[in-house]
């Protein structure tokens, strides 16, 4: 099986040993190029789409030329021993070009998602167990950065993506530590998506059950008026109904 990395150090990994390596990649056009076209490898890509991706701010002098040597190393990249033998290969012509990977191909960024929609789905039948390795698997790919010194409009819609993902694997496993009677694991994974998220809500109600739970209900209350404050402060509305009901629960 192939693994594709890009977040952390951009690099291939097949059957366990890295054939790829970040630093093969000759500065940050062919990084950007190769995670563009593993994401979009379902369909071919224009040759102007490519270049928006890459010179995002507007077209290079001679942005042909440059878009052309980008895609040429790519594609002697792809022809190497390890991934030529498993039919790797960049496809160009009639101003498109199209990367093909096997089709179990394990990608970071999607298994991220997969992940965190299993690990969501397992709290939804009530096994709490089972959502905790998917959670884990997720946030820890999400918290690694995405084409790290990368700018533009594409890179910065992938990052957000990977940050919706981390947060809810964080609350993902903020219910497994609730179901499993583990306040404080619960109150640490709820601390890092409010440290992602500050005005997120239901990390806010995750963190008051935890420490609920922990036997501390008068922080709980504490971080019910806290999140009233900012919520009044930078979006000028109060906590929503559901939040409010935790509240008065926790008072009663």
């Amino acid at each position: 099986m192939l693994r594709i990395y890009l977040t952390g150090r951009v690099g291939v990994e097949a059957d366990g040993e890295l054939v790829v390596q970040e630093r093969q990649f000759r500065g940050r056009q062919e990084r950007v190029a190769f995670a563009y076209l593993v994401c979009e490898r379902g369909r071919p890509v224009t040759r102007d789409e490519l270049a928006e991706v890459l010179w995002p701010e507007g077209p290079a002098p001679a942005w042909q030329t440059g878009l052309s040597a980008v895609v040429s190393r790519l594609r002697s990249l792809a022809a190497g021993r390890e991934l030529a033998a498993r039919s790797v290969s960049i496809s160009r012509g009639f101003g498109q070009y199209r990367l093909f990977l096997p089709g179990d191909t394990w990608v970071d960024v999607e298994g991220a998602l997969h992940a965190v929609d299993a690990a969501e789905q397992a709290l939804r039948n009530g096994d709490a167990r089972a959502a905790f390795g998917p959670a884990a698997v997720a946030s820890n790919i999400a918290r690694r950065p995405f084409l790290s010194g990368v700018d533009g409009g594409w890179v910065a819609k992938e990052r957000e993506k990977l940050q919706r993902a981390r947060l809810r694997a964080l609350e993902c496993l903020a219910q497994v530590w609730l179901a499993t009677n583990d306040p404080l694991l619960a109150i640490e994974a709820a601390e890092e998506a409010l440290a992602v998220d500050p005005l997120r809500e239901s990390s806010y109600r995750l963190l008051m059950r935890a420490h609920a739970l922990a036997g501390n209900p008068a922080e709980a209350v504490q971080r019910y008026h806290r999140l009233g404050g900012l919520l009044r402060s930078e979006l000028g509305t109060d906590p929503s109904p559901e939040t409010e009901a935790l509240y008065l629960e926790l008072l009663g």
